[in-house]
Formats: C-alpha cells, sequence, structure tokens
C-alpha cells in the first residue's frame, strides 16, 4: 500500500475517533502553542487521563506565557500539587522566561533552540514541532515505538534498537496536516494499538501488520529495572503536629517538605520491627521504615505541620502517603 494511502487511513480513523482533549481545542496560533508547551510538560511520565484535570486548572490559572514566566513558586507548585516529577514545573517556569526574554516571547521553532529550554529533550522538542508548528515529524513516544515494532513484527534486540525504530518510521510517509498526523498515530498506540488486547478490529492499518497476520501481539521491550533501596523515615510527633523538613540532602523531591529520613542498609530494614511502607517513586522503589520517635528534636529547616493543614501546604504525594500511613501510628 502506498504511504499517502496509509496516512489518509490513519487521518479518516482520527476524525471519527479522537479523543476530545483541552490542548486540541480550536484556540488561536499563540494559545496553541502555549497549550502544547505546558500538555507536553505534563505528559512527561504521566497518563493523559492523569494530566487533563490538572492541564485545565493550570491554564485557567496561568493562562500564558507571561503570567507563567513571572508566576509565584508557591502559586506554581499549588498548581502542580499531585501530578508529581516537580522538577517539570520547575524547568517549565524557566522555560518560559527564558522564551519572554531570550526569544522575544515566542516559542522557538527549530529543534534545536527547543532543545535550549530547560526541561525540553529529543522528544518534546520533536512533539512540539510536530503538534504546534506543524511540521512532518513523528515522535517515537512509547505508543508509536509499539504501533512500529507490532507493524513490522520486530523481536530481536537488534530490532528493537532505537536507531532501527527509527528508521521504519519511514512506513507512515507524511501528511500535509503534519500536526493531526503526528497526534493521530500517537493516538492508534494509545487507543488501538494498546499494550495487551489490541483493538485491531478497529485498526485502520491491520493490513499492513505482521503481528496481526502472525496473530502474536507480544510487544518485546528491554527491560527497564527499578533500583529498591531502604530508608529509615523518624517521625516525630507532638499532638497532631508532625515534625518535616526541608529536603536538600536526597536528589529525588529536593527542597519539598518531606519527613526526617536517611538510607540504611537491608539487613537493617529487614530486621527492624517497626512500621514499614512501601512507596513507588520515579525509577526507585522506596522500602521504609516508619521509626516513631517520642523526643522532639530541633533540626535545621524543620517545620511542625498540624495534620488538619496538610492542604494549604505544597506536600509531594510521597510525603502525604507517610501521612496516611503515620496517621493512626501509635
Amino acid at each position: 500500500m502506498k504511504k499517502e494511502n496509509i496516512s489518509k487511513k490513519i487521518l479518516n480513523w482520527y476524525d471519527n475517533n479522537k479523543r476530545k482533549l483541552p490542548w486540541r481545542n480550536h484556540l488561536s496560533k499563540k494559545q496553541m502553542q502555549y497549550f502544547t508547551l505546558v500538555s507536553e510538560f505534563m505528559l512527561q511520565q504521566t497518563q493523559v487521563k492523569t494530566v487533563v484535570p490538572y492541564f485545565n486548572n493550570f491554564v485557567k490559572k496561568i493562562p500564558n506565557l507571561h503570567k507563567l514566566s513571572k508566576v509565584n513558586n508557591l502559586k506554581l507548585m499549588k498548581c502542580w500539587e499531585g501530578l508529581g516529577y516537580y522538577s517539570r514545573a520547575s524547568n517549565l517556569k524557566k522555560t518560559a522566561k527564558k522564551i519572554i526574554y531570550e526569544f522575544n516571547g515566542n516559542i522557538p521553532n527549530t529543534i534545536d533552540e527547543l532543545k535550549t529550554l530547560p526541561g525540553i529533550g529529543e522528544y518534546t522538542s520533536r512533539a512540539i514541532m510536530a503538534i504546534a508548528f506543524n511540521k512532518p515529524i513523528i515522535p517515537l513516544d512509547g505508543n508509536v515505538e509499539r504501533v512500529i515494532k507490532r507493524v513490522f513484527f520486530l523481536k530481536k534486540n537488534k530490532e528493537i534498537a532505537k536507531e532501527n525504530i527509527i528508521k521504519k518510521k519511514k512506513f507512515f510517509g507524511e501528511s500535509k496536516r503534519s500536526s493531526e498526523y503526528a497526534q493521530a498515530i500517537m493516538e492508534i498506540g494509545a487507543l488501538i494499538c494498546k499494550p495487551i488486547n489490541p483493538l485491531c478490529f478497529k485498526c485502520p492499518i491491520s493490513n499492513q501488520c505482521k503481528s496481526f497476520q502472525k496473530k502474536d501481539f507480544k510487544v518485546k521491550s528491554k527491560n527497564k529495572i527499578n533500583k529498591i533501596k531502604y530508608f529509615k523515615a523518624e517521625i516525630y510527633k507532638n499532638k497532631n503536629k508532625y515534625l518535616l523538613i526541608k529536603n536538600n540532602k536526597f536528589k529525588f523531591l529536593k527542597n519539598f517538605l518531606i519527613f526526617p529520613m536517611k538510607e540504611v542498609e537491608r539487613k537493617e530494614f529487614n530486621s527492624s520491627i517497626s512500621k514499614k511502607i512501601n512507596i513507588k517513586i520515579s525509577n526507585m522503589d522506596m522500602k521504609i521504615i516508619l521509626n516513631k520517635k517520642n523526643k522532639i528534636i530541633k533540626k535545621t529547616n524543620s517545620y511542625m505541620l498540624d495534620k488538619k493543614n496538610i492542604k494549604s501546604q505544597i506536600l509531594p504525594s510521597f510525603t502525604k502517603k507517610i501521612f496516611n500511613s503515620v496517621s493512626n501510628y501509635s
């Protein structure tokens, strides 16, 4: 089948089946570029269905680049609270400031210039180029990668190497509707070519798919191994108040309020009789001892927080999970 027919089939499917997402609304050129920037930052490491309510709240309170470049950090983090990976929010503001002062308020429209902005790498730069500037680029996210692996039935390590996957993108060809075409291919991956139980009977390109022909849909991927680390959190409580500290010790959740804690050996974790919890953060599985302390001590950058005031503070989900675990801990 000719590549132009593949693009027509995919776009026809997209026109009839795409999700209604707030950053896809009919917008002015300037607004669309801003919405694309914000949504792409939020979509790093986070699923679409999770992002939508955060995105709507964010653009309502911070509606454009100028507002974002000058927003109070407290307000910024409050808008991001619960979405996780908070460095994205900091980088988004830094990017807005750089665009205002170095690019005259215009989001740059080349990959090289986009990659000079904080928090924007290979994928995000290409996504912005395709979606916001209608350039004939197909960003390689996990959804597109999965579609390619199935279409070509790629199973061997050499076949699933990034360089080979990029070469195989030629299969899709191009379209004058580059922005929608890039989103359409990603949408097929998200809604049709799902990791488990793909909906091949709805797929516009199933006739070109070798995995469909072989009825073998298992996707080969390089294993990502989460690091397992062990910690001891010190729980200092006075009535309903708990001691938190500003984190300047660990690389994760830098400058956020956490319970005082230290990394320990597995042996110490296993031998402890205190309450224990597991929390997954980024690429790390954290196994944490909750060590109750009876005597409050003074710690640098510490803060006594009443449980009833949690909502008024900017706390990462990590800290909230520990709060929930220790609330009835006696």
